[in-house]
């Protein structure tokens, strides 16, 4: 665009939806911002839901990311609990709830959802929860009560997390995984068999290669599980942690290109003049592929340089990938992306952290409860330079001198 927009909407009011409006302003733009949000509340961090504040560690109010004093004094219009339907390339027009609206640009930070179990599987069965918005902890949180009997479907780190917390809170837990082990799809088998290990330290009854049937319930509650080979477990909750799925329902009816998410370019464009998208919901370039990352980080730094690029800036994202989980007195921190690794090396020692190699190249680290390696293995990966594995091995080698 050659001339900066007057009236930007953003739709979708989380980490990146609130990134963008915020970076709008620190930038300069003087114009009307509009950010839609479907949730009634103002924009809030999802990570502390399922782990401080479902503990009753964090209170309410520190979960909003600024008060609502802050977007009232930065001009920036929270339009909360207003559902956007549709979308206007050609007329650069959003419709909601209340009427239509018209745009100069529009950025589409519609996030991600979680995948459900079916309603033929008992999945709209009371007591059977999402981890995903305050309003699904809000509710699941009466049911993790000491004694009570908590099924987790999914052995991801969503499911991890919830398992760990209902512990933490004196339930009795059984998770249940279809693979033959947990973090199939994301993590080694050394960080599985390491965290399997924890769990079941903690009390966590896990079942590896099990899979559920369906749910079974009385009066429209859930009470027990069904599992594929007809064993029954009597269960009072059920959180179902299969994972998510990109929003691009708003841009697939507009006719825009998607691609495991709202297909962008470098800039974050989409297939549309003046649409842009950032965060859970979109795929990006990546290293001569399309990646689509699911990380508070990335929809922070995602963001920011999406509301430059509107503005002008023509800067290509650079996706630098991290993560983290917490369970129990453990924090995993992940550098990199593990896709296409060969083999892992694993230190041990006072601490232990896993390094992806694909041939000689460091792809990625799991630190667990190692900030050091974390921190080393991140500077690595980022300037591009791979350790040779067996000073990685060796404890005795100090972690600085891998730089």
């Amino acid at each position: 665009m050659t001339e900066r927009p007057d009236h930007i909407a953003i739709v979708g009011a989380g980490q990146a939806g609130a990134t963008l409006a915020e970076t709008l302003r620190k930038r300069g733009h003087a114009g009307r911002i509009t950010l839609w949000g479907e949730e009634p509340e103002i924009p809030y961090q999802r990570p502390p839901l399922s782990k401080a504040y479902l503990l009753g560690e964090m209170d309410r109010a520190r979960l909003f990311l600024r008060p609502r004093s802050y977007w009232e004094e930065q001009g920036i219009e929270l339009r909360t609990g207003t559902r956007v339907t549709a979308i206007d390339p050609a007329a650069h027009s959003l419709t909601h709830d209340g009427g239509t609206e018209s745009w100069g640009a529009l950025a589409l930070t519609t996030g991600s959802r979680n995948r459900r179990l079916p309603t033929a599987m008992g999945g709209d069965l009371q007591g059977v929860y999402g981890v995903r918005t305050l309003a699904d902890i809000d509710a699941m949180e009466p049911a993790f009560r000491a004694g009570a009997h908590l099924l987790v479907v999914g052995g991801g780190y969503i499911g991890l997390e919830a398992a760990a917390v209902a512990r933490k809170r004196g339930m009795r837990v059984t998770l249940l995984e279809a693979a033959q082990r947990l973090l199939a799809r994301v993590a080694c088998w050394d960080t599985a068999l390491w965290f399997a290990a924890k769990h079941r330290a903690e009390g966590v009854e896990i079942m590896e290669e099990a899979t559920l049937e369906r749910l079974e319930g009385a009066d429209g509650r859930v009470t027990g599980a069904v599992l594929s080979d007809g064993s029954r477990i009597a269960v009072d909750a059920v959180v179902a942690g299969i994972g998510v799925a990109p929003n691009t329902d708003l841009a697939a009816e507009a006719g825009l290109r998607i691609e495991d998410g709202i297909a962008v370019d470098e800039f974050g464009r989409t297939s549309a003049p003046d649409i842009w998208a950032a965060g859970d919901c979109c795929s990006f370039p990546w290293r001569g592929g399309r990646i689509r990352l699911e990380s508070v980080p990335h929809a922070i730094e995602q963001a920011e340089a999406v509301a430059a690029n509107i503005l002008g800036a023509a800067t290509p994202y650079e996706a630098k990938p991290w993560f983290w989980s917490d369970q129990y007195d453990v924090k995993l921190q992940i550098a990199g992306l593990n896709a296409g690794f060969d083999h892992v090396v694993v230190r041990d020692g006072d601490h232990t952290s896993h390094w992806y190699y694909r041939g000689d190249e460091l792809l990625a680290v799991d630190a667990i409860n190692d900030p050091r390696a974390y921190m080393v293995g991140k500077r690595l990966i980022e300037a591009g330079r791979s350790p040779d594995p067996r000073a990685v091995a060796d404890p005795a080698t100090p972690l600085k001198s891998l730089l």
